[in-house]
């Protein structure tokens, strides 16, 4: 679904990642981890089509990124939910109608979409929040919301980019345990995370692999967990 072969991306005169391959099977779940700016953002910018590689090959669900167009590019994307970092919202529309926006400016906000909203905000814990703002929700209740938008579209892949990184110990788990929840979908999931509790914390309940981005390239940091 998404392979590297050999791939690089260079910006502003530098090389930022080298040398890079990896298949990412279906139904498959791994970690992210590096130190902060060893480059885990960018990594799953390529992985999603935001970024294309200055050299080497990156396919997105065997179409190769820098051939596509930029619909092409779209199309192929709404096969892959992200939770970003920054958790951007519409703070003048209520939460249930940010997590709906991918359904709507696809046009498939249908009756039967919007019955699987109501679904879905229950699913995360939101249900009696689907009406507040989003400057009204807490740290976790902003998290769990940019994972429901990220899954509102039913993707086979989802990239969550340190979802847990601004939220107490108990909801990281709470995060933890809905990600591998997707997994035990048929979902392939991918978490870049520099916390290394949480990764101990999923051997319990998922078989992972852990990735290390380290001096550009890309490590495998030991066996399945």
């Amino acid at each position: 679904m998404i392979e590297f072969d050999n791939m690089a991306y260079s910006y502003g005169g530098g090389e930022l990642l080298s040398e890079i391959s990896l298949r990412l099977t279906p139904g498959s779940f791994h970690f992210l981890t590096g130190p902060s700016g060893a480059g885990k953002t960018t990594f799953l910018k390529l992985c999603y089509g935001a970024l294309k590689p200055t050299s080497g090959q990156a396919r997105l669900f065997g179409q190769d990124v820098r051939e596509m167009d930029r619909d092409a590019l779209a199309i192929t994307r709404r096969r892959i939910g992200v939770v970003h970092q920054d958790c951007q919202f519409l703070d003048h529309l209520p939460v249930a109608d940010n997590v709906a926006l991918p359904l709507t400016v696809s046009g498939q906000d249908t009756l039967e979409q919007v019955a699987n909203l109501k679904e879905l905000m229950g699913w995360v814990g939101l249900g009696e929040r689907a009406g507040a703002l989003p400057p009204e929700l807490s740290g976790g209740e902003r998290q769990r919301a940019a994972l429901a938008r990220a899954v509102i579209m039913s993707p086979d892949v989802v990239l969550a980019d340190e979802p847990t990184g601004n939220v107490d110990w108990e909801m990281s788990q709470r995060l933890l345990q809905l990600l591998v929840e997707l997994n035990r979908m048929g979902k392939t999931i991918m978490i870049a995370t520099h916390d290394l509790n949480l990764i101990r914390t999923a051997k319990h309940h998922v078989q992972a692999r852990v990735l290390r981005i380290a001096n550009r390239r890309l490590q495998l940091a030991g066996a399945d967990l």
